[in-house]
């Protein structure tokens, strides 16, 4: 139902008369359902929670409007707030006769989402098209150039010691640091094998959920983010090593995700979460070691210094700022929010800096770089 037919439905059935800019919510339930109107069941279960809040059980006609079209407003944050005794006491892990791409939908509700009214609006009103494209995008970006490369060098572990490797246009280092596009691009790069497959793992296992329940601009947003301040905190903290994988956007989803479940523990739902929350850490932190000693202490002799790995860490630092603003805002807008507008500011700050640093510092602290190849 788009805004034209429910404001021309409200005129013909004269659901406000005396035109107060308030509607009855009984009135228009029993007006859908007399009309047989195709309107979500949580869209109804919001409608009743609007006029909970409302003295007189009215509803904002701008209010149901926005609801109707699905809009993310204040609206549906105060009936969140106020919907608690209006949903159902029954839980969707009670609903008979699911699909297979239903029951799916219903995992990510419950993996995704801490509370049963987010988890029914979800359900209820999910659509499987766009399908999640961003994610199993980049993900098969990146394993088609992986093996482009391992073909081209016959090496598939370890790429990054062989002398043609760093000669990829994609690849950041510093001796090319006025290619601007090099500061996104490396993401489609990897050491190896082993590291495609933890960051292609994670891309898909909690990316494309994460974009499933709040979309494709949000999500390549968190993503793209991470990877750019992991390419600039490279710049700025280790000014000779180059930079190559997906981490900094793979880390900035995870951190997002994971903070977003301890600040919601009790009520996130999802199975055996404190041994995969414990699982999860173990195995970021071990690639993070991993990465520290191929940076530090590399097994092959080497041409140059080895890819950085505070990339990750940039990453996980957007992911718990940026990310969980994000996560924490499903179904509300970010630009009403002042913690997204500071979150936004302090991101566009570091931008200048780092931007300024590699114009002007490497120079001013007669930096070594090691020559491009």
């Amino acid at each position: 139902m788009d805004r034209s037919s429910l404001l021309q439905l409200i005129q013909e059935q004269q659901l406000d008369p005396e035109n107060t800019g308030f509607i009855g919510a009984d009135t228009f339930t029993g007006l859908v359902h007399s009309h047989e109107l195709p309107l979500d069941p949580a869209k109804l279960d919001m409608l009743v929670a609007l006029a909970q809040s409302n003295e007189r059980g009215q509803v904002c006609y701008q209010e149901l409007v926005d609801l109707i079209s699905s809009k993310r407003s204040s609206s549906f944050k105060r009936a969140i707030a106020n919907g608690q005794r209006a949903l159902p006491r029954d839980g969707l892990l009670d609903e008979p006769g699911l699909g297979v791409y239903k029951r799916f939908v219903r995992y990510v509700a419950y993996e995704i989402l801490p509370r049963e009214v987010d988890r029914h609006w979800y359900f209820y009103r999910h659509r499987s098209c766009p399908p999640p494209v961003f994610m199993a995008s980049v993900t098969l970006a990146q394993i088609i150039v992986f093996l482009c490369y391992g073909a081209r060098l016959n090496k598939w572990v370890l790429q990054t010691y062989h002398p043609e490797y760093m000669k990829s246009p994609l690849v950041y280092h510093p001796g090319h640091r006025a290619r601007a596009w090099r500061f996104l691009t490396y993401m489609f790069m990897h050491v190896g094998l082993e590291q495609l497959g933890f960051n292609a793992l994670l891309q898909l296992m909690i990316g494309v959920p994460l974009e499933m329940v709040h979309g494709l601009l949000r999500i390549s947003l968190l993503y793209l983010a991470g990877v750019l301040a992991g390419s600039l905190t490279v710049s700025i903290t280790d000014m000779r090593a180059p930079v190559v994988g997906g981490s900094g956007g793979v880390y900035a989803l995870c951190s997002a995700h994971l903070a977003n479940v301890v600040m919601n523990w009790a009520g996130m739902r999802c199975p055996y979460k404190l041994l995969r929350m414990v699982l999860a850490l173990v195995c970021m932190s071990s690639e993070v070691g991993r990465a520290v000693w191929l940076r530090f202490s590399p097994p092959l002799p080497a041409s140059g210094p080895q890819p950085s790995f505070m990339a990750h860490l940039a990453g996980a630092v957007v992911g718990v700022s940026m990310g969980l603003t994000i996560l924490r805002s499903y179904e509300e807008r970010l630009r009403d929010q002042c913690g997204w507008w500071v979150v936004l500011l302090a991101y566009g700050t570091f931008l200048l800096f780092a931007i300024f640093w590699n114009v002007f510092a490497y120079d001013l602290l007669g930096a070594h770089v090691p020559p491009p190849p």
